[in-house]
């Protein structure tokens, strides 16, 4: 079942945690929590607070410690 997720829920390190994992995934690349603490160069344990708390609100999805984009309903382009 598909819900829809308010984006205004996400703080600022959310999102740019998310933009992160969504900049990894449209370039093929897993995204594991060092690759965005490295992209985003936020505390290890801020990332994996917004890796939390994104995958518990169905924004991303964990497999083994590799981070996906969950659904979504708006628009997301990183061309």
């Amino acid at each position: 079942m598909h819900t829809q997720h308010d984006v205004q829920a996400m703080s600022t390190d959310d999102t740019t945690v998310y933009e992160a994992v969504a900049a990894l995934a449209t370039d093929g690349h897993a995204a594991h929590t060092a690759d965005v603490v490295h992209m985003t160069g936020l505390p290890e344990e801020t990332v994996r607070r917004s890796l939390a708390f994104l995958t518990e609100n169905g924004w991303l999805k964990s497999r083994g410690g590799i981070y996906v984009l969950g659904p979504h309903d708006w628009e997301v382009d990183y061309r």
